[in-house]
């Protein structure tokens, strides 16, 4: 009985966490570029049930009773990278990629990764997105990766993802992509951290316009209300073995 208590609870536990999974891709389904994450649930090793009850022999000796599972639990989260549709917007500032691969930021110390390419031009005349971040490239003169500096001038994108500022290419849009995408990891911001990027790799930008992201709403609900209905499940599970566990403490073998 307590063993079906533990395997219910388990069981609870791994929905809650696929509902919190599900609400945050919905959250974000208007999030630039975001790619939707799945949560692989695994049931625990099964164990032999067996008892010493049976006599033989005059003897005590072990019977088999069956098999058990012990619940379940969430195995691994994974991303789906799958390519959201493509929404014009003309503005210059703003890239969308179409394929596999990244755009290049600097965070603080480090080049982090994004698929969100809507940028402007900050204050102090570079390139950045919508966190304040800058946006990389790689200088034409030095081929040393950097931040772009804009300033006033308009910027132009070619088919070879070169950056002409006012009428000079002054960098190529830095851009990154691996191997395994699995390896990935999501860090916040719509930002990836990963090891190994292959930079300047071949990557399909169209200029003046965003990625939606790969969030379907529709089956996003249909998720959320099977999770719904499982968990109910779960818990009227829950509360019948609460109610026999009661039983057997408070009334069987009690003295009237």
């Amino acid at each position: 009985m307590i063993r079906s208590l533990y395997t219910s609870v388990s069981g609870l536990i791994t929905l809650e966490k696929q509902q919190a999974n599900i609400t945050n891709n919905i959250a974000n389904a208007n999030t630039i570029a975001y790619k939707m994450d799945n949560l692989v649930s695994k049931s625990f090793d099964e164990v032999m049930i067996q008892n010493r009850d049976k006599v033989l022999g005059g003897r005590n000796v072990t019977q088999k009773l069956g098999k058990i599972s012990l619940g379940s639990a969430i195995d691994t989260v994974t991303t789906s990278f799958t390519q959201g549709s493509l929404k014009n917007t003309d503005k210059k500032t703003d890239f969308a990629i179409e394929g596999r691969g990244f755009f290049v930021i600097q965070k603080g110390n480090e080049a982090v990764y994004t698929r969100d390419g809507n940028f402007k031009v900050a204050s102090d005349g570079f390139l950045v997105n919508t966190s304040g971040d800058r946006v990389l490239g790689i200088n034409k003169n030095t081929g040393a990766l950097e931040a772009i500096f804009v300033g006033n001038n308009e910027i132009v994108l070619d088919n070879d993802n070169n950056l002409f500022v006012g009428n000079t290419a002054t960098h190529t849009l830095a851009t990154a992509d691996f191997e395994d995408y699995s390896a990935l990891e999501k860090i916040g911001d719509n930002y990836y951290r990963g090891e190994n990027p292959i930079l300047n790799a071949d990557v399909n930008i169209t200029q003046g316009a965003l990625e939606t992201s790969n969030v379907n709403i529709a089956n996003e609900m249909i998720n959320m209300m099977t999770t719904m209905r499982n968990f109910e499940t779960n818990q009227k599970m829950v509360q019948i073995i609460d109610e026999t566990l009661a039983k057997a403490a408070n009334e069987i073998g009690s003295v009237r």
